[in-house]
């Protein structure tokens, strides 16, 4: 079994007001020296044995693509956790 792990962020070019909320609210709270502060979701898929990792690699594409992520507004990025970590 492999375990995946995906981070999705905002893109750039996107305003995200609930992370400027909470940037502001620190500051409010005396964390003065926060610069910038990014807000995403973050995935774990446990995946069966039996794909190749460039198997896996495109099914996880695909799943990110079509469900996980925005294309229009988020960009992705994961990790394949060795089957031994997994677990």
């Amino acid at each position: 079994m492999a375990l995946v792990k995906v981070y999705v962020n905002y893109k750039k070019s996107i305003l995200n007001p609930e992370a400027q909320a909470i940037q502001n609210a620190l500051g409010r709270l005396g964390y003065d020296n926060i610069n910038d502060l990014k807000l995403g979701k973050y995935f774990e898929i446990k995946v069966a044995d039996g794909l190749s990792h460039d198997e896996l690699d495109k099914e996880i594409n695909e799943i990110c693509d079509k469900l996980l992520a925005n294309y229009n507004m988020e960009n992705y990025r994961y990790e394949i956790v060795e089957t031994e970590a997994a677990q």
